[in-house]
């Protein structure tokens, strides 16, 4: 047999998609199958037409009909097996079966015909596969983008390490700049320390930005600091200079609020508001701040299983004043045998194995000072634990599609462990390109659908011993199960997996301990179900 087109056209006549698997111009294409709707119209009730030349093998679709344009000598029960393949494979990729419907998928019909007939003969091939052929998912390009992910996470984390110590450096080399500093100082402190307070100062360049010489807003931090505890000047006229630096313009705010309105997340710093102290930032409140963080990377399998499950944590410790520096810091982890510990080359391994305490190893050096920038403070200590039980995982997801009619229902349903409270839980679920938002039957949480993206987001707030489990469910028009993966979850809790706590900060040269502030918090870089 020898198929030399296969078409979709309309009652009228009107060609709305056409494939040739042979040689012609198309002139004759066009020619025969202008005849088509004359040669139907003759009163006969076969579903083929013979002229000389060329035979219509075709089947009515609601009000369009699909044609074979054959030659007289193939076979026709292979052309009747061809146009009922076909007549499957046209519901499956069109969005209705009318004109509009046809034209919006012409290039999938196309596809779809291509592994349907190769060359004019029938390939031997079911529905099934067809989708699967015209899909082209692969499993290792998603592995493949799934490591170019995380390669570009560890170069953004390297980033903000590198920027961190360029903004620690600027501030060291400022704190040496005496001349900067005295001329500051001859403007008078008290107005630049009540100046400083009072105004909203934009982080995104205005006011002290680096055209002005000043450095960034935690340079500006550094002067204010500096400035406590000198006799203000007698000067009472404000500095010149400072009455444009008031946040950002009512025209950013706008245009801002438009990339809202369109499904963008804005995420805005956080500015100080008029009236309000600096020195109520928890950072400023306690002379001595140690931060216990752990990071999770975690990939679940869809069917159950864990792909990988690493946890790597850091102890950074932050010291406002040098008068502080000559201290130790005793801690206290929880015992877990599957955590490695690892110690900053310059702290002494000997006392911390013995006596849990990091110290030094010369204990007349004093720890390094200054304000925390993203790497909040200096480092530590530093641990790593790596499972494959899945009992080890702190929230579970599992997603069951499944297709009925033409809709296809999602159920999706978490599962948290009873160690973790999980705050701002965030689950994104890819979806299919939608002309609307999905159908959401029932919910535990809030949810929100990112249109531009294409991606339905599941909130809940917290996740506690009240609600450790919870499920969505929603309704898409029909896809493949493969669309909705994969999965990323992202939350943070205030527990870990180390338990490492810090018992007591000891003075190296005696006297008081001083006050000390910890924080203990878990957050996800990488959380899949693939």
């Amino acid at each position: 047999m020898v198929v030399l087109a296969a078409s979709v056209i309309s009652k009228s006549g009107k060609v709305l998609v056409s494939r040739q698997f042979v040689d012609m111009s198309r002139i004759r294409i066009e020619g025969l199958l202008a005849a088509f709707p004359k040669l139907v119209g003759m009163g006969k009730q076969h579903t083929y037409v013979e002229t000389e030349n060329v035979r219509y093998v075709y089947q009515p679709i609601e009000a369009l009909n699909l044609l074979l344009v054959t030659n007289k000598q193939s076979n026709i029960l292979e052309d009747l097996e061809t146009l009922r393949m076909l007549s499957k494979l046209v519901p499956e990729y069109a969005y209705s079966l009318d004109e509009e419907g046809i034209c919006k998928t012409a290039f999938e019909l196309i596809f779809a015909f291509d592994e349907v007939i190769s060359l004019g003969h029938k390939e031997n091939v079911t529905v099934a596969q067809v989708k699967q052929y015209c899909e082209m998912e692969s499993h290792e390009e998603k592995l493949h983008k799934l490591v170019m992910q995380s390669k570009i996470n560890e170069t953004k984390d390297v980033m903000k390490r590198k920027a961190s110590e360029i903004d620690k450096s600027k501030i060291e080399k400022i704190r040496g700049d005496k001349g900067g500093f005295m001329s500051l100082q001859s403007m008078g402190s008290g107005r630049l320390e009540s100046s400083l307070s009072d105004m909203s100062i934009s982080s995104s360049g205005a006011g002290f930005g680096s055209g002005s010489g000043f450095g960034l807003n935690s340079d500006v931090e550094s002067f204010t600091s500096k400035a406590k505890g000198r006799p203000p000047s007698s000067a009472t006229a404000p500095p010149k200079g400072f009455g444009m630096q008031l946040g950002k313009s009512q025209r950013t705010n706008q245009f801002l609020e438009s990339l809202k309105a369109e499904g963008e997340v804005i995420l805005e710093d956080a500015q100080p508001k008029a009236g309000q102290s600096r020195s109520a930032a928890p950072p400023l409140i306690d002379p001595i701040t140690l931060t216990v963080e752990e990071k999770l990377n975690v990939m679940l399998k869809r069917d159950g299983g864990v792909s990988n499950f690493d946890v790597q944590g850091t102890l950074s410790l932050q010291i406002l004043s040098q008068e502080d520096g000559l201290i130790q810091v005793q801690i206290e982890n929880g015992g877990n045998p599957g955590i490695l510990f690892k110690t900053h080359p310059n702290m002494n391994k000997e006392l911390f194995s013995n006596e849990n305490i990091l110290g030094l190893k010369d204990p007349n050096r004093p720890f390094p000072t200054g304000q925390a920038g993203e790497a909040g403070g200096v480092g530590l200590l530093k641990w790593r634990m790596q499972s494959a039980d899945e009992s080890m995982v702190p929230l579970t997801i599992n997603c069951w599609p499944s297709v009925s009619g033409n809709e296809t229902y999602v159920s999706i349903e978490y599962e948290a462990l009873l160690e973790f409270d999980l705050q701002t839980v965030v689950i994104s679920v890819p979806l299919p390109a939608l002309r609307e938002a999905p159908n959401v039957k029932q919910i535990d949480g809030e949810w929100r659908y990112d249109s531009r993206n294409s991606v339905l987001e599941w909130s809940i707030l917290l996740i506690d011993k009240s609600n450790r489990s919870g499920s969505m469910e929603f309704v898409v028009p029909p896809v493949d199960s493969s669309v909705f993966f994969p999965i990323s979850v992202r939350f943070s809790a205030a527990s870990t997996y180390s338990g490492l706590k810090v018992v007591n900060i000891l003075p190296i040269r005696g006297g008081p301990a001083p006050k000390f502030f910890q924080r203990t918090h878990l957050i996800t870089e990488n959380y899949q179900v693939v």
